[in-house]
């Protein structure tokens, strides 16, 4: 089984803005695989189903970015997953926008989020990084995050929030490998054809 967790935080406030990429990625999951996420547990928001061969819990945590690493801590727990079976999408300040990047472990970065489920979860998890670019000169780096999108902004964003669910799938069917050497090279790459697969 893996749990696939975005980042975001609740409220609609936040639901257009670069910080909920994750809450993003995991919206696309719902509706591709079917597994709403309606069930409030934990903290988060919270669905279970099968997709590509693998059971999936799809979770959004609901009590702030900050605050992520408890509801994903219980999660894991309740549903004995071991920690690399733990997928987390985020948005990147550090990457271009429209790049991804997938790989386990690494440093936190400067994002709350992840600072607090590594507080609380030892071990390396795999990470699905959305790249959403730096601020604009003379912007700050919170308003940058917060700032709801506009319709243009969205629309620019929307292909990689795509190959970030893409790249999720690409875990389950193909591996960690085979997904790092697609997604980690390029901008927003296309989903490989369903024959390229590993059924």
């Amino acid at each position: 089984m893996y749990v696939v967790v975005g980042l975001g935080n609740p409220g609609a406030r936040y639901a257009r803005t670069r910080h909920n990429a994750g809450f993003l990625v995991i919206d696309r999951l719902s509706a591709r695989w079917s597994i709403p996420v309606g069930r409030r547990q934990f903290g988060a928001d919270l669905g279970d189903g099968s997709a590509s061969g693998s059971r999936i819990a799809l979770v959004k945590p609901q009590q702030y970015m900050n605050v992520s690493g408890q509801p994903v801590a219980s999660i894991l727990g309740y549903y004995k997953v071991p920690v690399d079976k733990l997928i987390v999408v985020q948005d990147d300040l550090d990457l271009p926008s429209g790049r991804l990047r997938v790989r386990p472990g690494g440093g936190a970065g400067g994002h709350n989020g992840i600072k607090d489920i590594q507080r609380l979860i030892p071990g390396d998890f795999l990470r699905v990084r959305v790249g959403i670019g730096r601020p604009p000169e003379g912007q700050v780096a919170a308003d940058y995050v917060l700032s709801p999108l506009s319709a243009a902004e969205l629309a620019e964003l929307d292909p990689a929030l795509d190959a970030a669910a893409d790249s999720v799938e690409s875990v389950l069917t193909r591996g960690l490998e085979a997904t790092m050497n697609q997604y980690n090279t390029s901008l927003t790459t296309p989903k490989p054809k369903p024959s390229a697969l590993i059924q």
